[in-house]
Formats: C-alpha cells, structure tokens, sequence
C-alpha cells in the first residue's frame, strides 16, 4: 500500500475508535445513574486495577502496555465527568510535585482543587469538599513525611489508592549558580538534595515552606534567591532551571496516598495501612511485630510519630500485604490489638507496582 492509501486505513481505524469510545462512554452514563441511585462513589481503585490489568493481558502489542494504560488512563478520567464531576484535593500550588502525581494519576478531565498544607487536604476530603485527596507520605531518600503522618493520627479518613512516582529535583531561579542566597523549598526535599547543597554552597540560606510550587512562586518575586522544584513548576511561575537532577540518590520516588471516605475493595495485590499505639514498656512493640510474624503477614513500611496527648508515647505506622477483608488479616489484627493501647485500620488499596 502506498503512503495515501495507510494514512487512509488510519484514518477510517480513527472513526472506528471515536464511535467505540462515545459507545463506551454512553454505558459509562448508564453506570453513573445507576451508582447515584445507591450513593457508590465514582472512583472505584480496585476497578481500575482489574481495568489496566486487563488491558494489558489483552494487548499483542507492537504498542507497549505502558502506551495503552495511559490511554486508558485518560479515558477513564473523562468517564469520571460523565458520571459526576471528581474534585481532587492536591498540596498546591499548581506545578508542585503532588500537582503532577494528581494529573498523572487521575488524568485531565477531572477538577483539581490547590490547598495550602496537607492538613487542609484531609480536612477538605472529611468535610467532603474533595471526592480525593493525593498526599506525599514517603520518600526513598528522606522518609516519612511528618505533615501526612500526623495528619492520619487525627483524621478520619480512608487510605484507597497508593501512587509512586520518580522525583528529580532541580534548582530553579532567576540568577545565576554563583548569585544564589537564598533558598526556597520543603524540608523533606532539603534532605533529599543535602549533599549537594553542602558541596555546592557555603553561605546560601534555606528556607522551609508548604511545598516545592510555594517556593518557586517566592523565588520568582526575589532576584536573588532560588527555589528546588520540578520543571513544570519552572514553567509555571516563568524560573530558569538553573542545574538539572540535584537530589542525592539517582532512583528518588516518591509514594503518595489517595484518600477517601472509603477504602477500596480486595483486588488480590493489596495493602492495608495500620495505625497503632503500645503501652510504655520493654517489649510492647516487638510483641506485636512477632504477632505479625505469627501470622505470615509481610510488613512492607513502618514509621513513627510521638502522640501529642501523652509524654513518652509513640503512634506507629504500618503497611503490610494483605486486604483487611481476608480471614488471616483480620486473626492477625485481632490478635495484636491485645499488645496495643490502640488499632485503626487506615484503609486497604491496591498495591501500586509500577511508577507513573
């Protein structure tokens, strides 16, 4: 066939698919009626996963799985807006890095809402002003993020989804390398980047804020100052990025939780996020590690945050395989609220495998 004639083919293939999605999305508005009649959210996590593993059992290629789940990806955020309009809670403002994870996760078609600090996020999801909100809670370099971590002490919402995405930290600014004096970014990303800040400047100031969007908006009214940020954030507030990739460790990702009202469904590649406090005594902690141990449940994160209520007590943080519906998590958590003073299960998800 010659050039003409395959641009043609291509061509009346694109109708096909134009009518097939608009067929699709039709059920899609059959669907929603139906979910607004028994008050079922529209984000269902464990959907799409059966929905992307599907699609990718299905290909035979010469596109890439990758290729595909993106498309799908995007078609599903339309379906979101047939079915009602998604508001998704992110730590704005727009071009911070979990602006990106929002976009990347719940595509283009859905409403995103920019909030000042973390906290606000899972108050805006609580008082249900979002449908979801995204936020950063570990870090391969720098650990656990405090803001997030308490948050969930004193929230009541669900842990529905998990997100990983690669972070590459840039120094964007105005100035020169050489006329930096001032720093903007959040502390977690300072720990991220503290080698080569150490290697690369002597006197330089650095300052904490909300997040890496906030501190490329401070760094763009200061002519001396510089910002780390993401590329699409020195795009956004017209920065110059002055050096690429500074973070310290190459495969820097970072995880991100969505949260809802609810958890999501079992899927059969699960997580289930824990919270739990012991009493203060020798051995409390490893009584309920070993109860986990007892019952063939593999720990894949813990952390810990000191309670704000009583001196000398400590909120632990656990994620482990396994959905809080199977026989064996739920004999296992019996068991281990006998060795705490607390237990509340933070959600089940769908375990994330591969970053966006």
């Amino acid at each position: 066939m010659s050039l003409e004639e395959l641009r043609q083919r291509i061509d009346e293939l694109d109708d096909q698919l134009v009518q097939l999605l608009n067929e699709r999305a039709r059920i899609v508005v059959e669907i929603g009626k139906l979910k607004n009649k028994t008050d079922k959210p529209v984000y269902a996590p464990d959907r799409e996963k059966e929905v992307f593993a599907r699609i990718a059992e299905a290909n035979k290629g010469p596109l890439p799985d990758r290729c595909l789940v993106a498309i799908w990806r995007e078609l599903m955020s339309g379906s979101f807006v047939l079915e009602r309009p998604l508001r998704i809670g992110y730590l704005g403002p727009g071009g911070s890095f979990s602006h990106t994870a929002a976009m990347l996760k719940f595509g283009q078609s859905v409403e995103y809402e920019p909030l000042a600090d973390i906290t606000s996020i899972f108050d805006e999801v609580s008082k249900g002003h979002c449908d979801l909100g995204l936020a950063p809670v570990e870090n391969t370099a720098g650990g656990g993020v405090i803001e997030t971590l308490d948050a969930l002490i004193d929230s009541n919402v669900r842990v529905c989804a998990e997100v990983l995405m690669a972070i590459h930290h840039n120094l964007l600014g105005n100035c020169s390398l050489e006329e930096v004096e001032k720093i903007y970014s959040k502390p977690e990303v300072f720990a991220q980047c503290r080698n080569w800040l150490s290697a690369t400047f002597k006197e330089a100031q650095t300052v904490a804020v909300a997040s890496t969007a906030k501190a490329a908006q401070m760094a763009a009214d200061e002519p001396r100052a510089a910002a780390i940020g993401s590329k699409v954030a020195a795009e956004l507030y017209g920065l110059r990025i002055i050096c690429e990739s500074i973070e310290d460790i190459a495969n820097n990702v970072t995880r991100f939780l969505v949260i809802s009202r609810e958890d999501a469904k079992p899927t059969g590649e699960d997580k289930t996020a824990i919270l739990f406090s012991t009493a203060h005594k020798a051995g409390a902690l490893a009584d309920v590690l070993d109860v986990f141990k007892q019952y063939g449940i593999n720990l894949t994160n813990i952390e810990s945050r000191p309670s704000r209520k009583r001196q000398w007590e400590y909120y632990f943080f656990m994620d482990f395989l396994g959905h809080r519906t199977e026989d064996r998590v739920q004999e296992g958590l019996k068991e281990a609220r006998k060795h705490c003073l607390q237990l509340s299960i933070l959600g089940s998800f769908p375990r994330a495998t591969e970053l966006l």
